[in-house]
């Protein structure tokens, strides 16, 4: 006997996450139907409600409870830098660093022609208006160092650029802490090709 149809439609759900494969969904279903009840309650309501309430924000595409998120309502930042994500979870991890009073603009993805992601499915258009919106100064762009994030950082410099605009890039170089014989070597060259005076 299998397992009940409602069962299966949860370890299909859980498997749509990022990295949950077949075993860790089913061992998730079975945990909440077993001995996590109330959390599964808590998740379906938390799901539901975030479901209702969470929208895009109108200037940055961030994810918001408001039309406009906290973050661009916030007037204490600095307006004259814009920071060019990925995605709502790649902002998150910039604004943690407390190094970064700028706005944010999120592209929702990077340039993947296979994937069906093209400059009009990421919202370029809409990044130029802002950028180009006068008061923006330099534009820092924050995708990551894989062949996408690097594709999409090289179409973005180039419009940008055209435009006036002071385009950087996030340096990449040797994590603090680290010791070179155990950094790989790719993150080495970078380090060195990226050096900066001491």
């Amino acid at each position: 006997m299998g397992a009940p149809s409602s069962i299966e439609a949860l370890i299909e759900a859980f498997k749509r996450l990022p990295g949950v494969g077949e075993r860790s969904a089913s061992r998730m279903a079975y945990h909440l139907m077993e001995r996590d009840r109330e959390g599964a309650q808590l998740l379906a309501q938390a799901l539901i409600k975030a479901y209702d309430s969470v929208q895009h924000c109108s200037r940055c595409h961030s994810l918001s409870e408001d039309p406009v998120c906290t973050t661009c309502q916030d007037t204490s930042r600095d307006s004259t830098r814009l920071c060019v994500v990925e995605t709502p979870a790649d902002q998150s991890a910039v604004e943690k660093t407390a190094a970064y009073k700028g706005y944010y603009f999120v592209l929702m993805g990077t340039l993947s022609p296979l994937d069906g992601m093209g400059p009009k499915e990421m919202g370029i258009q809409s990044l130029i208006d802002r950028a180009c919106d006068g008061v923006v100064k330099e534009v820092i762009l924050a995708t990551n160092f894989n062949a996408e994030g690097e594709a999409t950082a090289f179409v973005l410099t180039e419009t940008l650029k055209k435009r006036g605009l002071n385009v950087t890039r996030l340096a990449r170089g040797v994590p603090v802490g680290s010791e070179l014989e155990y950094v790989d070597i790719g993150t080495i060259a970078h380090a060195m090709v990226d050096r900066r005076s001491a």
